[in-house]
C-alpha cells in the first residue's frame, strides 16, 4: 500500500474511511510521542520511596515550563501546514515544496532560540511553582537538559507537520516508532545507572529524549534531503526567505497566540495545584493521570491532523461542501471515541495508578479522584478538537486562538481557583473546575463553528487554468511514487 494518499483520494474518497486512512499512523505517532514522557515518569516513579515522589513532581511542574517557553514558536507550524496542503489541493506541487523548506527552515531558528531562552529562564519559572525545594531541583535539572535537545524537536516536528500536509503519515510514524523504541531502552540505563552508565536518575531520563530527539531530526532532514516520499528539499532551499517567512507567520500568528496562551494557562493551572496543602501529591497524582488521559487522545491527536489536512486539500481545490462535511463527520467521531475511552479508562483507573507508583498510597487516592472527577469532561475536549481542526485547515487561526485563550483563561484558570480557593475545595475543587471547563469550551466552539466563515482559502488564485478544480469537475490524480510499507 502507498505511504502517500492521493490528491483524488483525499477530495474524493468516503470520508470516514479517507480520515483513517491519514490518521491511523499520526494516532501511532501520538502514541509514540507519549511513550517518550510515560517512560520518563514509569521509571522515575520505581525510584526508591524517599526520591519518587518529589522526582515525579519535578517531571510535572517541568511540562507546562517546557511548553510555555516553547509554545510561541512552535504554533507557527500551522502556517506552514495549510499552506501545503492548499497547495497541494489546488495541484501546485512546487509551491508546496517551497513552503514545506521554508517552514523547516524557521523551525530551525525558533528551536535555536528557544534552547537558548529555556536554558536561561526556566529556572526562574520553576520556582515560581513550587515552594518544595526537592521538587524545583529536580524539574530543573530535567528542563534544562531537554532545552539542549530543542532544535532536533523542532526539525522533527516541522518535518512531521509538512509531511502529513502532504498526504504522508506513514513515514513521519516510521521515525518516531524507531527513536521511541531507542528512548525505551535508553532510559532504565540511563536512569538507575545499568551497564556502563552512571546512575542519573532524572538527568538520565531527559539525556535519553534528547538523544532520541536528535536521531529523529537526523532521519527526517535525510528523507527530505532525498525526496523519496514526495516532498524533496535541498540545503539552498532553506535559506532564509522573507517573503515566505512572513506568508507562514502571517497564518501562523494567531495559533501561535492561541498556543502560548494555553501553555501560560497550563503554567498557572500547575501554580494552583502547587499551592493546596497536599501540593507534592496532588501535582504528582495530576502528572500521572494527565499522562494516562493524553494517551487516551492519541485518535483524538491523528483525526485532528489528518481533517486539517483534508479540509486544505478541499478548500484549495474550491470544494465547500466537502470540506463542511469532513468537519461535522470528524467532530461527531472524535465525540464518539472518547466516551468509550474514557470509560475504559475510568475502569482501569486504580490498578494503573498502582502500577506507576506503588509505594505511595496516597498519591494513589488522590489519582483516583482526579481521574473520577475529569474524565466525564474529556468526549467534550473531542468537541473543541474538530472545530480547531477546521479552522487550521482553512488557514484561519484567529477563532481556535480565542477558543484556545477562552477556554483556559476564562474558564478553566478562574473556575479552578474558584473552586479550589474561594469554595475552600481544595485538590477536589480543581478538578471539578477542569470538569466544568471543557464542557463550557465545547458548547463555545459548537456556536463559533456555525457562526463564522472558515469556507475561503488563504493561497493566491493560480495563473493556470489547468491548476483549478471545481465540485463539477473531480481533479485528477496526482501520481506519488509508492513503496511497500516497512
Amino acid at each position: 500500500m502507498a505511504r502517500t494518499a492521493s490528491r483524488k483520494e483525499i477530495l474524493e474518497g468516503p470520508v470516514v474511511r479517507t480520515m483513517f486512512r491519514l490518521a491511523w499512523p499520526l494516532m501511532i505517532s501520538s502514541l509514540l510521542h507519549y511513550l517518550y514522557n510515560m517512560a520518563d515518569t514509569f521509571w522515575i516513579g520505581h525510584l526508591p520511596a524517599s526520591q519518587n515522589a518529589s522526582a515525579v513532581a519535578g517531571l510535572q511542574i517541568a511540562g507546562p515550563v517546557i511548553f510555555f517557553l516553547m509554545a510561541f514558536a512552535f504554533g507557527f507550524n500551522s502556517g506552514g501546514l495549510a499552506l501545503v496542503s492548499q497547495y497541494m489541493g489546488a495541484h501546485r506541487k512546487e509551491e508546496a515544496n517551497t513552503a514545506a523548506a521554508k517552514t523547516l527552515s524557521l523551525s530551525i531558528v525558533f528551536g535555536l532560540f528557544i534552547m537558548v531562552t529555556g536554558v536561561i529562564f526556566s529556572p526562574a519559572l520553576l520556582r515560581l511553582l513550587t515552594s518544595d525545594p526537592a521538587v524545583a531541583r529536580a524539574a530543573t535539572i530535567y528542563t534544562r537538559i531537554i532545552f539542549i535537545g530543542m532544535p532536533f524537536e523542532f526539525v522533527a516536528a516541522a518535518y512531521a507537520q509538512v509531511m502529513a500536509a502532504y498526504g504522508d503519515t506513514v513515514t513521519p510514524m516510521l521515525v518516531n516508532l524507531a527513536t521511541v523504541l531507542i528512548n525505551v531502552v535508553l532510559d532504565p540505563f540511563m536512569i538507575f545507572g545499568w551497564g556502563p552508565f552512571a546512575r542519573m536518575t532524572v538527568a538520565g531520563a531527559a539525556l535519553a529524549t534528547i538523544i532520541c530527539q536528535a536521531v529523529a531530526a537526523s532521519i527526517s532532514l535525510f528523507i527530505l534531503f532525498r525526496g523519496r516520499h514526495g516532498l524533496r528539499v535541498s540545503w539552498r532551499d532553506l535559506l532564509p526567505d522573507w517573503f515566505w517567512y512572513r506568508r507562514i507567520l502571517k497564518i501562523g500568528l494567531p495559533a501561535s497566540i492561541g498556543v502560548s496562551g494555553t501553555s501560560f494557562g497550563f503554567l498557572v493551572l500547575t501554580g494552583i495545584i502547587g499551592r493546596v496543602p497536599n501540593a507534592t501529591i496532588a501535582l504528582s497524582a495530576y502528572g500521572i493521570g494527565d499522562r494516562f488521559i493524553n494517551i487516551s487522545f492519541i485518535a483524538i491527536d491523528g483525526l485532528s491532523l489528518s481533517i486539517s489536512t483534508m479540509v486544505g486539500h478541499a478548500l484549495g481545490g474550491d470544494l465547500r461542501k466537502r470540506a463542511g462535511n469532513v468537519v461535522w463527520t470528524g467532530t461527531a467521531l472524535m465525540f464518539g471515541i472518547l466516551v468509550g475511552e474514557g470509560a475504559f479508562l475510568w475502569a482501569l483507573t486504580p490498578w494503573l495508578f498502582r502500577a506507576f507508583i506503588p509505594t505511595q498510597p496516597a498519591i494513589i487516592r488522590e489519582g483516583i479522584l482526579f481521574m473520577s472527577l475529569f474524565l466525564p469532561s474529556i468526549p467534550f475536549f473531542g468537541i473543541v478538537s474538530g472545530v480547531q481542526s477546521a479552522f487550521q485547515g482553512s488557514g484561519h487561526n484567529t477563532p481556535p486562538m480565542i477558543m484556545q485563550l477562552v477556554r483556559l483563561w476564562g474558564l478553566r484558570v478562574p473556575l479552578s481557583w474558584f473552586f479550589g480557593f474561594a469554595l475552600h475545595m481544595g485538590s477536589r475543587g480543581i478538578w471539578t473546575g477542569m470538569l466544568v471547563s471543557n464542557i463550557l469550551a465545547a458548547v463555545l466552539a459548537l456556536i463559533f463553528l456555525a457562526t463564522v466563515d472558515w469556507h475561503h482559502k488563504v493561497i493566491e488564485q493560480s495563473p493556470s487554468a489547468d491548476s483549478e478544480v471545481s465540485e463539477a469537475e473531480p481533479p485528477d490524480v496526482l501520481v506519488v511514487p509508492a513503496e511497500p510499507q516497512m
